[in-house]
């Protein structure tokens, strides 16, 4: 049975640094067929992955729409298909970049085919990470309506719990949207809790785990290593391995 794991947060909280970890560890287990999904129109997770995104969705969509042959060539095509095309290979997983939106502040139509080509998709892999973007966006589009875990990813500040809140007001207000395991994430820890665990008690959900501040992930990002690289030793590594220990994904 696939697994989809959706991963949220706050701009700047971590998530993206979390699914590439998270894709480091489970691309270990070489009887795990992982897929990860880029959906955050940043397009930030090829780089953490070390891989290049040379086709997006979102480009094969533009070509559809703006060229008739190619139109013509993919009308017997089914949304699954498309996606399949799009996918890159990396050490012990495929990638999927949905892409930039097609226009200004326009999402439809990306989300459209996040929404109903990942079903299709991930039917054919083990576990599906996905990057989405940062704050309530896609949730509130119920692009991530058939994922299984949703993680929501926070730092310690105030601006971090309050996005992450807004977030789960989104899910609580709709039911058919609730994913069956939600749980809290944070990032760059430094051991002072209190003010996330009074939320976490009020929102009842879980803390899946507690990242510390981690040098290698600054000397990373500062070098342009991918996150995928980081030694399984470094402090963050181990405890995103303790993570998904407790979810009995590692």
């Amino acid at each position: 049975m696939s697994k989809k794991i959706a991963i949220t947060g706050k701009g700047g909280s971590g998530k993206t640094m979390l699914t590439a970890i998270m894709a480091k560890l489970l691309a270990q287990n070489k009887d795990i067929k992982l897929l990860a999904i880029d959906a955050d129109s940043a397009v930030n997770l090829p780089y953490a992955l070390g891989i290049e995104a040379k086709r997006t969705v979102a480009e094969i969509r533009q070509q559809i729409i703006e060229d008739p042959e190619a139109r013509a060539e993919i009308k017997d095509k089914n949304i699954r298909i498309v996606m399949e095309e799009s996918l890159e290979t990396g050490d012990g997983f495929h990638m999927l970049v949905m892409g930039r939106p097609e226009g200004p502040g326009c999402y439809c139509s990306v989300n459209d085919l996040l929404k109903y080509g990942i079903e299709g998709l991930s039917q054919q892999y083990d576990v599906t990470l996905i990057d989405c973007e940062a704050g309530p966006e896609q949730v509130n589009r119920r692009v991530v309506k058939s994922v299984d875990v949703l993680i929501v990813v926070t730092d310690t500040s105030i601006r971090g719990v309050r996005v992450a809140d807004s977030i789960l007001r989104v899910i609580q207000r709709d039911e058919s949207i609730r994913p069956a395991v939600m749980g809290l994430v944070i990032n760059r820890f430094k051991g002072d809790d209190e003010l996330i665990v009074a939320s976490v008690k009020k929102w009842g959900l879980d803390i899946f785990g507690r990242i510390p501040e981690d040098q290698n992930i600054t000397d990373y990002d500062a070098s342009g290593k991918p996150i995928f690289n980081l030694p399984d030793n470094a402090p963050s590594v181990v405890a995103v391995a303790e993570m998904l220990t407790k979810l009995g994904l590692y």
